[in-house]
């Protein structure tokens, strides 16, 4: 599939100059792609005028194999597309006014699909063989019933309604978390523990290779360990969680409350870049409670790596450095190694890129055939 994506259709004798696999293999291979509908075969107009039997060219079907991960957050609709060789055709991202509707939020979706499906795939109800959804909050596994959220079957049900197809949902943040362990800062690793400093902030954890739930789908809520006792109030009901110091909000707030007139995380890493001393103290704070956490954390789950993820790592070592000396003062008082902390890699589009990771799984798995869309999440 990868060399007929690569090089456009050939025939069974060159694909199998290029692949290297006996006839019979390939004849086997070829076949069952040609059965799912995955590859289709033709006879050129110009081979069909000469004489003697003509060579059949293999071709990806551009309409068959292709999926679509979605993340809705506050502020943003964020899509990537996986084409039926598995190459990532492209992502996109369309920003949306707080207040918009569900319906106008899967309209943006739609329409950042079909920019990148191009001509060569016309966006069409079916188009795509599945969707998985990013979405903010706790996603309950299928064994623990009916999604605990009714916003989460409210958008699988419009989604799937809209493209017409089964749709799997899941947190963002561990799909973002699935994703660096595919593709970005922690592919290849066993025990990650991944952090996402954002509006929200929250992770994720892969332990023995496995990505970890947790009963109801409440694994990765390092935003409500509490930090500051008699801190602000939090949206859990709590009071002084992390997220009330290290979210997106919470930074610029404080940077503000020094006199900053940060609008935005940009803003704030050019005060950082200008060497602003308020902006780096406000920094030094937030790292000081992120290492904090992720010090305890690392404590009861012993990961080897430490992916942080969310706009504010834009902040670069203004928030690393602090974070890695916490880290490093605990290891030396409790005499274990240190885990690596590490920038995520892939940026704003982790989430829909993890959401095109949990519909392999499962699609490998036969997962996703057998479930309803509106209640399929991950297993």
């Amino acid at each position: 599939m990868s060399l007929l994506r690569e090089h456009g259709p050939l025939t069974r004798a060159e694909l199998g100059t290029l692949c290297g696999l006996s006839r019979t293999t390939l004849y086997d291979a070829v076949g069952a792609l040609m059965d799912s509908g995955t590859v289709l075969a033709s006879i050129p107009a110009a081979a069909q005028r000469k004489r003697g039997r003509p060579a059949e060219v293999l071709a990806l079907n551009p309409s068959v194999g292709h999926l679509l991960g979605i993340e809705f957050t506050r502020r943003e609709v964020r899509v990537a597309v996986m084409d039926a060789a598995h190459e990532i055709v492209g992502t996109a991202a369309e920003p949306h006014a707080h207040d918009t509707s569900r319906q106008a939020r899967i309209d943006l979706a739609w329409q950042l699909a079909d920019s990148l499906t191009g001509q060569a795939l016309p966006l069409r109800p079916g188009t795509f063989r599945g969707i998985a959804l990013g979405v903010v909050g706790p996603v309950a596994s299928l064994d623990c019933g009916p999604l605990s959220a009714p916003w989460h079957s409210t958008v699988s049900a419009l989604v799937r309604e809209r493209f017409g197809a089964q749709v799997l949902i899941d947190n963002n943040a561990r799909l973002a978390m699935l994703a660096e362990t595919i593709w970005g800062g922690a592919a290849g690793e066993q025990n990650v523990l991944y952090l996402r400093l954002s509006d929200g902030v929250c992770g994720g954890l892969v332990i023995g290779g496995t990505l970890h739930r947790g009963a109801h789908g409440r694994s990765g809520m390092f935003g409500h360990i509490t930090v500051e006792p008699d801190g602000a109030p939090c949206t859990c009901g709590g009071s002084g969680c992390l997220e009330t110091v290290a979210s997106v909000g919470a930074v610029l707030d404080a940077y503000r409350a020094t006199g900053g007139t940060a609008a935005d995380i940009p803003d704030l890493v050019a005060a950082l870049e200008s060497d602003d001393r308020a902006a780096h103290a406000v920094l030094a704070r937030v790292g000081a409670y992120v290492g904090r956490v992720l010090a305890d954390v690392s404590h009861a789950v012993g990961p080897d790596l430490i992916v942080l993820g969310g706009e504010l790592v834009n902040a670069g070592r203004a928030l690393m450095a602090p974070v890695e000396h916490i880290l490093n003062t605990h290891a030396a008082q409790r005499s274990y190694e240190v885990p690596r902390v590490v920038p995520a890699v892939l940026g704003d589009s982790g989430t829909a890129l993890g959401a095109i990771a949990l519909l392999q799984q499962n699609l490998t798995r036969g997962v996703l055939g057998q479930q309803e869309g509106a209640q399929a999440t991950l297993a």
